[in-house]
C-alpha cells in the first residue's frame, strides 16, 4: 500500500476530505520524522516503537570486487519495533477488530442548519405578532 491508497482507505472510513486526511498523515509523518531525530522515542501502544538506533562503523565487501574491502561509516538509522498486540495479530494468535470511528464534522451538515432556521422564523413571527398587536 502506498501513501494515496493509504489516505483512500481512511477517506472510506472516517468519511473526511482527502486533503484533511493528507494534512494528518502530512502531521503525523512530520511528528514523528522531528521526535525521532531529536533522539525521542515514539511509541504508540500495541502498534509499535519507532527510536534513533545507532549503527558502529564496520568493514564491508565490494560486491563487484570481493577482495576489495570497504570501510563503512558510523551512522544513526531509524527503526521500528513491532507492539505485542501487532505481532499477536500477525502470527494469527488474535483477530483484527475493526475501529468504531464516529466523525464529528466541524461543519454543520444541510439538515442542521435547516432545523435552526426552521425554529428561529417562527420567533420572528410570533414577536412581530406581539408588536403589531400594541
Amino acid at each position: 500500500m502506498n501513501r494515496a491508497e493509504l489516505i483512500d482507505e481512511i477517506v472510506k472510513i472516517t468519511g473526511q476530505s482527502k486533503t484533511e486526511v493528507r494534512d494528518n498523515i502530512s502531521a503525523f509523518i512530520h511528528i514523528i520524522t522531528s521526535s525521532i531525530l531529536k533522539g525521542h522515542k515514539v511509541t504508540l501502544v500495541g502498534f509499535g516503537t519507532f527510536e534513533q538506533r545507532h549503527r558502529r562503523a564496520r568493514t564491508g565487501v565490494n560486491p563487484q570486487n570481493p577482495s576489495q574491502k570497504l570501510k563503512i561509516a558510523a551512522a544513526k538509522v531509524p527503526a521500528f519495533r513491532a507492539g505485542r498486540e501487532l505481532k499477536s495479530i500477525i502470527n494469527g494468535q488474535s483477530k483484527l477488530i475493526a475501529p468504531k470511528i464516529e466523525i464529528k464534522s466541524s461543519k454543520p451538515s444541510k439538515s442542521s442548519s435547516i432545523k435552526k432556521s426552521a425554529a428561529k422564523k417562527p420567533a420572528k413571527k410570533m414577536s412581530s405578532k406581539k408588536r403589531s398587536r400594541r
